[in-house]
């Protein structure tokens, strides 16, 4: 379980980044913070591992203060994926997701051994491990990514906007193989994005943010379609704009969803051709 305990962020420039922030992160869920850019977002994820310590409050992971924790140890048992997959251009595939084991002491042959395997679980063929990152397409960077971040077997994988770079189909197919590999290793993962849809794809819970951080709704995609919290979350949803409010017409003998504008969004199950 992650919790943040009041925690505030202020640069020396005086900018407030986050102002009192508290949330329970549930063990094993999926958790998306989303709101718009400079709410704080990115800085919040980044107070788990350290990479942003907080100017008050606390970070606590299974009720033990992340600030106690050495640092870089502290992030080596922590997956994190960033938008750019932040790969090594030096070092192979193999050797990008072999890493944090070798580092960690893991033999250079186990090692890469558990990234062919890792290789294989986020979708990438094992023929790419001798490859480069600049080999790679901008899907294909992210999967090492996603494999890195999972090669020490961590319980918690933090991931920063890392779909946002990568065209929208393969943006989609990366979203489905994480709900997969989700569903096969249950990890604490907390996720960070600007976009609403994917927050509603992806999340177990999301929690919506305004600026400096605050908390605008937090629960379940469907409880917050169902009950937005005020103006700004109906706003943030898309329902002032009428582009979630759906209904079903009959087109050919296909029950069609569209929105409140006529246009297609979906059709029901069963009546696809």
């Amino acid at each position: 379980m992650i919790e943040f305990s009041h925690v505030s962020k202020a640069y020396p420039d005086g900018t407030l980044a986050v102002d009192e922030f508290s949330a329970i992160i549930p063990s094993h869920h999926f958790t998306v913070f989303v709101g718009s850019s400079g709410c704080g977002k990115t800085t919040l994820l980044r107070m788990v591992n350290r990479m942003v310590d907080p100017t008050s409050g606390k970070v606590l992971i299974d009720d033990v203060d992340v600030a106690t924790d050495d640092p870089v140890k502290l992030r080596r048992r922590i997956g994190y994926v960033m938008q750019n997959g932040g790969l090594l251009p030096h070092r192979s595939v193999q050797d990008n997701i072999a890493l944090v084991p070798v580092l960690e002491g893991a033999g250079k042959l186990t090692a890469r051994t558990r990234a062919g395997e890792l290789m294989e679980l986020v979708g990438l063929d094992r023929s790419l491990a001798t490859r480069y990152p600049h080999q790679l397409s901008g899907g294909q960077q992210q999967r090492v990514g996603v494999a890195r971040a999972l090669a020490a077997d961590p319980n918690i994988l933090l991931m920063d906007e890392p779909f946002g770079a990568v065209d929208p189909l393969v943006r989609r197919e990366l979203q489905t193989e994480l709900i997969r590999i989700q569903s096969e290793l249950g990890k604490t993962i907390i996720f960070v994005t600007h976009d609403i849809d994917e927050a509603l794809l992806l999340g177990d819970d999301i929690v919506i943010l305004s600026e400096g951080g605050q908390i605008a709704q937090q629960g379940t995609g469907a409880d917050i379609l169902a009950h937005p919290a005020d103006d700004f979350v109906q706003q943030f949803l898309g329902l002032d704009a009428g582009s979630r409010r759906l209904r079903v017409e009959a087109v050919d003998g296909v029950d069609v969803v569209v929105d409140a504008h006529g246009r297609a969004a979906g059709v029901l199950a069963g009546n696809a051709r």
